[in-house]
């Protein structure tokens, strides 16, 4: 094929299991990639994709080996531009960086302020998704994730535990008073997770502990769990770097939640690791909130003791 576009139309539609998101992953419009697929198969004189309803589209044996010979090349130029990129030995260009809500909302913005101000020739991207996106295709050149890293490619290090605990607004305990323990949270009101949220440690913890009437408010967004807990809404389960700086929360319960212990992970590609933006962040930035690790194991409580009424 002379044109790497065909093959990476089939290996988007194949990943996506649809036009419309293979569209979207290209950042073409529909009718675009309609256009250039029928085009393609014409001109091969095979069908790709089965038509399915509900508009999926599934690959044809004809289609399955296309997409596993564009993901082939795919991995090959991503290579050959990791390893560019590895050999970049200047403290500019541009930096993508993806992180969770909660950290960025919290405790990652400080940082990169300093960074900025080290290196105001890297510009950063930072991508706030809780999602764990793909290094290795360069969907960031760094993650900062609250898991050890299972991918066999990658390098990084541990900055801290992350621990977790419930809390609640300085008013609500004022209002509805008695101690709190894991055993009665179930008589207080609670914010949690969409009832649908499966794979959150968090969320099936509580949904172990609690009933479900219990919950009087979910949302999908840690972020605004926090914010629904300063409100006076409910109790929410935090992680401790969230809650324990904020003047207007104070812990439910007064110890971390044993069961709920995470990690924080700084991560790049090998590939990527003596690239001198890269190695700059690590030093600033990773190095910054590792000095913070007693906030995120639940350690430092200047403000987060328990209430008492």
């Amino acid at each position: 094929m002379e044109d790497w576009n065909e093959p990476q139309l089939v290996l988007a539609v194949h990943r996506a299991s649809s036009l419309t998101g293979a569209a979207k992953a290209l950042d073409i419009d529909h009718s675009t990639a309609f256009r250039r697929l029928n085009a393609l198969e014409a001109r091969l004189g095979v069908r790709l994709f089965e038509r399915l309803p509900g508009g999926a589209y599934q690959a044809t044996p004809a289609g399955e080996r296309m997409a596993a010979a564009a993901e082939r090349m795919e991995d090959e130029a991503l290579a050959v531009e990791r390893d560019i990129a590895g050999r970049d030995h200047r403290p500019s260009g541009r930096l993508r960086i993806t992180s969770s809500e909660t950290l960025a909302y919290r405790k990652l913005t400080s940082h990169l302020a300093a960074f900025r101000r080290t290196h105001p020739g890297i510009v950063v991207e930072l991508m706030v998704d809780n999602r764990v996106l793909n290094l290795s295709r360069r969907e960031a050149d760094i993650a900062l994730r609250p898991m050890r890293p299972k991918e066999g490619d990658l390098w990084g290090r541990k900055l801290a535990d992350i621990a977790w605990t419930v809390y609640g607004a300085i008013g609500y305990f004022k209002e509805r008073g008695g101690a709190v323990s894991s055993e009665d949270l179930g008589r207080h009101a609670l914010i949690g997770w969409e009832e649908t949220a499966t794979g959150i440690m968090a969320a099936d913890w509580l949904n172990r502990t609690v009933p479900g009437d219990a919950f009087v408010y979910r949302t999908n967004s840690l972020v605004n769990q926090f914010i629904a807990a300063k409100a006076g809404i409910g109790l929410a389960l935090l992680p401790c770097y969230l809650g324990d700086e904020d003047r207007d929360l104070a812990r439910a319960l007064p110890d971390p939640v044993p069961d709920l212990v995470g990690e924080l992970w700084i991560v790049t590609h090998a590939d990527l690791k003596k690239t001198a933006r890269v190695r700059a962040f690590f030093d600033i930035v990773g190095d910054g909130l590792a000095r913070e690790h007693s906030l995120f194991d639940g350690r430092g409580r200047s403000r987060a003791a328990r209430f008492e009424s």
